[in-house]
């Protein structure tokens, strides 16, 4: 039997027990609307037969509920709010700010696509939201739209206890987006570590890092630095889950006592931590689970028809001419899975061009990407849409040649069935027997260098650009897939570039220049 001394010591301790619900969200890329399941727009149709996923009018239900079952909560974002479909090419920020303000933020990061629209768009963002956007490993001091409003860190009360949130970004956004020239980015370590201190020197005991850099960079973090307690992650997109096929890893993922999160992207998943503290700060349990936001999920009713106001204006967009073509651009399926095509040159040749710079040298783009032809004269911002509707971004990564080369066998594999994999290519060029077994049907292969063709060396590493779809396995490129390639999913839209691409050359005239050949 306990003495009433250990009765009263273990009713202390449990009083000083803290346990906070930490709700999150990453990489939400304006998927306003829902989704369909692979990531893009999902028609009121599906989604009245239930075969859609996301959306702010889920999520809100999603936090709500969350909200009702906690003890103590936070809602907290890991960056990347911004691109991904109309609502940002036309709002910018603005619809963002309403759907977050409206949900109950508590403070997010800075993602690289924050700073897509330079300094400006993100500052606007940051004067319509009622919470903290942080970033901790930059120097903005000499950038005057953001040096006295972007802080590194902050402290909110939660449930009688102080809690400290740090921001961090990726250190190569110069890279990535448009933050300007004004602004420097650091070592995300030295950076937490920093801020950290400060926190601790003023009494805060519990510190949760917000941070889009990724899944790796966040467990480097977490190994490198002490008096974090919690990262709350983005930028990589990573599922994290115990219970959910192919997740990347447990959830939470400790590493050195920090327990680390993230829930994929494009609000499909609302992420909730269950965390206990001691009265020292140190965690004691860290439990959850990212929820998934399908059909079980109700929509609010008031965002969904606050949504189809916004969306309203989103068809002078569809309706917006972009360019203007000479002779159609030829998307025909048949084509584009079987043989070159003048769409697949066109985006191919679009995509290379925008990455180039990067020591980009190929472009891959997967012929079922294509899905239809634009007619001769004026095009249109729907047009481009309609033939690259998935809402996929560039990818670049490093291959060597013979991983190009299983690519290309892997493209031509199915030609005959017509299959999606048929590869359309810029910056290359290469001859095939379609009589030959699948596997052996590349007969050569041919990077061009400076305006000259020469044979692609099998150990020689090349700089390729496709779309992420392709780089993360989808048609059967497996071999793209994987994380130590220098790989960045995350480029622009790739319907954007094209459109772009289109109105540099307007009026655009439409080629093949027998970049692809049968033997």
């Amino acid at each position: 039997m306990m003495s009433a001394a250990a009765l009263t010591l273990s009713a202390a301790a449990a009083q000083a027990e803290y346990t906070l619900t930490i709700l999150h969200t990453n990489d939400f890329h304006a998927r306003f609307e829902p989704i369909n399941r692979f990531d893009s727009g999902c028609g009121a149709e599906d989604n009245a037969e239930g075969k859609c996923f996301g959306g702010s009018a889920r999520l809100i239900t999603a936090i709500r509920e969350a909200r009702e079952r906690a003890q103590t909560s936070i809602l907290v974002d890991g960056g990347d709010q911004f691109q991904g479909s109309l609502f940002y090419t036309y709002y910018k920020g603005q619809v963002a700010a309403e759907m977050m303000n409206l949900m109950g933020y508590d403070a997010m990061t800075v993602g690289n696509h924050e700073f897509d629209d330079g300094p400006e768009v993100l500052r606007g963002f940051m004067d319509a939201v009622q919470f903290p956007v942080l970033m901790s490993n930059a120097d903005v001091s000499r950038e005057e739209l953001l040096a006295d409003t972007l802080m590194k860190s902050t402290v909110i009360e939660r449930g009688g206890e102080k809690l400290g949130l740090i921001g961090l970004t990726p250190e190569d956004t110069h890279e990535l987006a448009s933050p300007g020239p004004n602004i420097t980015f650091s070592d995300p370590v030295a950076a937490v570590q920093g801020e950290v201190d400060k926190l601790t020197a003023m009494g805060v005991n519990k510190i949760i890092v917000l941070s889009h850099s990724g899944y790796g960079v966040d467990q480097r973090v977490a190994a490198q630095t002490s008096g974090v307690d919690v990262i709350v992650g983005g930028h990589s997109n990573t599922l994290l889950s115990n219970t959910i096929e192919n997740a990347r890893g447990p959830y939470p993922t400790m590493v050195n006592g920090v327990a680390i999160v993230q829930a994929y992207a494009y609000g499909k998943f609302l992420g909730e931590l269950n965390v206990t503290f001691d009265d020292a700060g140190n965690i004691i349990e860290a439990v959850g689970e990212p929820l998934i936001m399908d059909a079980a999920v109700s929509e609010d009713e008031a965002v969904v028809a606050r949504l189809g106001v916004l969306a309203e204006p989103l068809d002078e967009i569809r309706n917006r001419v972009v360019a203007a073509t000479q002779t159609p651009i030829g998307g025909d399926r048949e084509v584009c899975r079987s043989e070159e095509c003048s769409m697949g040159t066109l985006i191919a040749d679009a995509m290379l061009e925008r990455v180039r710079a990067q020591g980009i040298e190929i472009a891959i783009q997967n012929g079922g990407g294509i899905r239809a032809s634009i007619d001769a004269g004026d095009v249109t911002m729907g047009e481009v849409l309609t033939v690259l509707p998935f809402q996929n971004t560039l990818s670049t990564f490093q291959a060597t040649g013979a991983v190009i080369l299983a690519a290309l066998e892997n493209g031509v594999s199915q030609a005959e069935e017509g299959a999606g994999r048929f590869p359309q290519v810029a910056g290359m060029r290469f001859t095939w027997d379609p009589e030959a077994a699948p596997g052996s049907r590349v007969v050569s292969v041919e990077i061009g260098l400076d305006g000259q063709f020469a044979p692609i060396e099998m150990d020689k590493v090349y700089g390729v650009v496709t779309n992420n779809y392709v780089r993360n396995g989808g048609d059967g490129y497996d071999m793209f897939a994987g994380e130590d390639m220098n790989a960045y999913d995350y480029g622009p839209d790739l319907a954007d570039v094209t459109a772009e691409y289109l109105a540099t050359y307007a009026p655009y005239q439409p080629y093949t220049d027998g970049r692809i050949k049968r033997k």
